[in-house]
């Protein structure tokens, strides 16, 4: 199979338009989704291929068009909506929360909500607190939502791809970080990732480390200085938070016996805490050699000021220095 080198902003385009192209019924809505091509390229070209029925520009009002989205998926249509940043979610939580969430639920599944959001989020950019957010602990509480989260290039064409296919509304947090990332990508209109399954990157006998999307490259990054002290961390991708793959992480856990979670979300209430919960019970406690830690983003907003940012963002020196904790 083909492979070529995309950026991240690419690979975000070419899922959109196979998914486009694949089936007639999916549409795009958004701001700055059609004439000016995405605030990062990601849809540059679309309206020129697809013209403005498919690829429509929207006001600056989430609320509103979220509420568009939700009543044209439950007509049969498959829209794919972008919030430019996942700090704009609470602006359109009534429509996603109380409709797409638990339509289904209430109808007995007789009705679907085939809805795709796909939203920037992350640290690292100096974008300030209102648009540095991430937000998938928050949104993957919420029973009825799905919610991805990739890492690289190769996982959010494929993350993406599942999403618009499937019949639940399904949430695609991308990482404005990795804008600049390349990585190869499978080129085939059928290839997609799938959303309920983890995937090992790096494997390793001492310590389990899960992340997720722009955390995974500081945790490869953490296991690849420790590897000279012959120190051998196994590293998850999870992919998705909801539904979350522990089957993965505790088949990890029985080879390692030592976990550190890493994540850019706050810690207090994170998946992290639904992660070290769960290894901690009957699922895996027995497993466990050491307490379960966690290296996440302190209990403040994502600051300005770029050493703020640096200092609250968990960094690989963090987890580098959280697995030794672990270990020792």
């Amino acid at each position: 199979m083909n492979t070529p080198l995309k950026k991240y902003p690419l690979a975000v385009r070419d899922a959109l338009a196979h998914e486009l192209r694949r089936d007639e019924r999916a549409f795009l809505m958004g701001e700055d989704v059609a004439a000016p091509g995405g605030i990062y390229g990601q849809t540059r070209g679309l309206l020129d291929e697809f013209g403005p029925r498919r690829v429509r520009d929207t006001p600056a009002g989430e609320l509103g068009f979220m509420g568009a989205a939700v009543g044209a998926a439950i007509c049969g249509l498959r829209p794919i909506v972008e919030i430019s940043f996942a700090d704009f979610f609470p602006v359109c939580m009534d429509p996603l929360v109380n409709q797409a969430a638990k339509i289904g639920y209430m109808s007995g599944s007789q009705v679907s909500v085939p809805m795709t959001v796909v939203s920037f989020g992350g640290g690292g950019l100096n974008a300030g607190p209102q648009h540095s957010g991430t937000h998938e602990a928050m949104l993957a509480s919420i029973p009825g939502l799905k919610v991805a989260v990739p890492s690289g290039p190769r996982e959010v064409e494929g993350c993406i791809k599942a999403a618009v296919r499937d019949d639940n509304p399904t949430i695609v947090l991308m990482h404005k970080g990795l804008v600049r990332l390349k990585e190869e990508v499978e080129d085939d209109p059928d290839w997609c990732l799938p959303l309920d399954q983890a995937r090992v990157v790096r494997a390793g006998s001492d310590v389990t480390v899960v992340a997720w999307s722009g955390a995974v490259f500081k945790a490869l990054e953490a296991a690849e200085k420790l590897a000279g002290d012959g120190i051998e961390a196994e590293v998850i991708d999870l992919r998705s938070v909801q539904p979350l793959d522990m089957d993965t992480v505790i088949a990890s856990v029985r080879k390692t016996h030592h976990v550190v979670v890493a994540h850019e979300t706050v810690q207090f209430a994170g998946i992290g805490a639904e992660i070290a919960a769960r290894l901690a019970s009957s699922e895996a406690f027995d497993e466990l050699d050491a307490p379960v830690e966690r290296v996440a983003h302190p209990f403040v907003p994502v600051p300005f000021s770029k050493p703020l940012e640096d200092a609250a963002l968990p960094m690989t020196a963090d987890i580098e220095a959280m697995i030794r904790k672990v270990l020792q």
